[in-house]
């Protein structure tokens, strides 16, 4: 009775023996295994965009009447395939009412051949109620001397839509046609 009154003192070395052949077989299970080749690219791209003409809340303006310019500036994931993910941002600046501003800009990019790429971006302008998103059409020429930091330039052409939701305001939903020029690496 008394024996079985008593703490039983359990021994420690089979439970370390157990983790330390649990950690060898990890181990060596890792270091078997073949080493995974990242077939992505990293690249990216600067450049100044131009909202030629703009159509919001019923009226229709052009860089002539209210000048704005941005400069985009991103970084592109590309895999195997032709798809690659490009995240963009894009300091503005416009004049009437004078305004300086931020879009976060990620998308998608399909390359479709002969330099031409498609693409959808999601728009989200910081500090303002727009949103929205933006369809493109980008041609790119490649350098001949590859060895230099910028590989190609571009033209792309984009059309922002965006949906306009001021507190107290009018919903004015702007759709505008640009051209964005740049250089990639």
């Amino acid at each position: 009775m008394i024996a079985e009154n008593l703490p039983r003192k359990r021994s420690s070395l089979p439970s370390a023996m157990l983790c330390a052949s649990l950690t060898v077989v990890l181990m060596l299970t890792f270091a078997a295994t073949p080493q995974a080749l990242a077939q992505n690219t990293i690249g990216g791209h600067v450049g100044f965009v131009l909202p030629l003409v703009t159509h919001a809340g019923g009226d229709t303006t052009t860089i002539a009447d209210n000048f704005a310019i941005g400069f985009p500036m991103g970084v592109t994931f590309k895999g195997k395939g032709r798809m690659a993910f490009d995240m963009e941002f894009v300091p503005s600046i416009q004049d009437d009412p004078r305004q300086v501003s931020l879009l976060v800009h990620p998308g998608l990019i399909w390359s479709v051949g002969r330099g031409y790429s498609v693409g959808m971006r999601a728009a989200f302008d910081v500090n303002s109620s727009q949103f929205g998103f933006t369809p493109l059409l980008n041609k790119s020429w490649k350098f001949a001397n590859q060895d230099q930091f910028f590989k190609s330039y571009f033209a792309e052409a984009v059309l922002p839509v965006r949906f306009n939701r001021p507190t107290g305001g009018p919903d004015t939903n702007p759709v505008t046609f640009g051209i964005h020029f740049g250089l990639g690496f």
